[in-house]
């Protein structure tokens, strides 16, 4: 008997590790499935794994790239382990390159190439491990990789479009913080000096940039810590389920922010679900393996809620309907799905709708952040210009009154 590392994800999402006894590695996949576990890495005990620092993150764009050649090399007849060769040649994300030779030397000793992408789960997404030994099962490798690469592209243009949509509000606020620390750093240290000698109660908005501009330049180092435990402190709660739970909620229901949440969460679980399906991943499977995609923690949950649901026998719809946060145009589509026998073609019409939905989604956002944008800036504008001018103004309006 052998021991294995593993590191797995439990049917509540929530994340496990530990140490497992097996013969070999495929009996500990075995043991750890039975126990509902989906194992995301798994790894001899006494084997010293390297350490590397500062890895490259791989993004569905390169996972999207590598398919399409992995298609293109497997047509022309080479075989999978020189086709694993190549590709490491000419790969210029790191991570990526390692990886392709880990899977490279694991094929060459005699194991699948699923297995050799089990390797490194960080780098190979499930639905990619999965889809491809559905591939070497049936003997259909060409067309897993075919349909992968086009989820990976298709997945990467969704995250493009909602980056795009939040970069101009995000980047308006990075300007407009800026411009209040200057402020308070240069321009409200010269006036301090002359609004002490005016003798006057100086008005709200001027004491409040006094104090700031002496929180900033006499005492960052309270506030520099201060700042930083603040932000550590969020995303250690948002890391917690609470705070997962909360940072859903208020995706799902911001006025501004819920209609290219909910839309871009419908198109990824339909064009995922009939990339799994098309491949011949078991129902089941597949809702599971979109369940763990979804960043969205209502989304997740009520996934592995829908699992459960359809184990039980209920029709895919119910659940889905019972959700409350599927439009109803999925179910529908799902719905005439099951009667026709025929899931993942009404997925995969209802991605390529939601695609186009994201499109408007992401418009309607940009064009309803933008007024919204200025109205903030004015507003900090405003409050510079009260907070500098209006003790000018009053010493003023004090010696023509003399």
């Amino acid at each position: 008997m052998a021991q294995f590392n593993y590191k797995a994800i439990d049917k509540h999402g929530k994340n496990k590790k530990g140490t497992i006894d097996a013969a070999d590695r495929e009996k500990a996949q075995e043991k750890l499935k039975a126990e509902g576990l989906q194992v995301t890495d798994l790894s001899d005990a006494g084997e010293v794994r390297p350490i590397t620092i500062g890895k490259k993150k791989v993004k569905s764009r390169d996972l999207s790239i590598l398919c399409k050649q992995m298609v293109s090399i497997l047509n022309a007849g080479v075989t999978v382990i020189t086709a694993l060769e190549m590709l490491s040649e000419q790969m210029d994300n790191k991570t990526l390159k390692a990886a392709i030779v880990e899977a490279k030397i694991h094929v060459e000793k005699g194991g699948s190439l699923a297995d050799a992408f089990r390797l490194n789960p960080d780098v190979f997404p499930p639905i990619m491990i999965n889809m491809v030994a559905a591939g070497e099962l049936s003997g259909s490798l060409e067309t897993s990789f075919d349909r992968l690469s086009i989820h990976f592209e298709k997945d990467d243009a969704l995250k493009g479009k909602i980056k795009g949509a939040l970069t101009y509000p995000i980047m308006v606020m990075i300007v407009a913080v800026l411009v209040v620390i200057v402020v308070m750093i240069v321009v409200i240290p010269n006036f301090v000096s002359m609004f002490e000698d005016m003798g006057t109660q100086l008005p709200l908005p001027t004491r409040i940039m006094m104090a700031g501009s002496e929180l900033i330049t006499e005492k960052w180092f309270i506030l520099l810590p201060v700042i930083i435990g603040i932000v550590v402190a969020i995303k250690v709660f948002l890391a917690t389920p609470t705070g997962q739970m909360v940072s859903a909620k208020i995706g799902v229901n911001a006025p501004i922010f819920s209609n290219l949440v909910i839309k871009s969460n419908t198109a990824r679980f339909a064009r995922t679900l009939s990339t799994l399906m098309a491949a011949g991943i078991p129902m089941l499977d597949a809702i599971e393996q979109v369940a763990k995609m979804m960043d969205n923690k209502i989304f997740r949950d009520g996934l592995m809620n829908t699992k459960a649901q359809v184990a039980k026998g209920l029709p895919l719809s119910k659940p889905l309907r019972d959700m409350e946060v599927f439009p109803t145009m999925l179910v529908q589509m799902v719905k005439i799905g099951e009667e026709t026998g025929n899931i993942e073609d009404m997925m995969e019409k209802v991605a390529d709708l939601y695609d186009r939905e994201v499109d408007l989604a992401t418009e309607a956002l940009t064009q309803a952040m933008e007024p919204l944008t200025m109205v903030i800036m004015a507003c900090i504008v405003g409050m510079i210009v009260a907070a500098v001018y209006g003790p000018i103004l009053g010493m003023y309006e004090g010696v023509s009154n003399m």
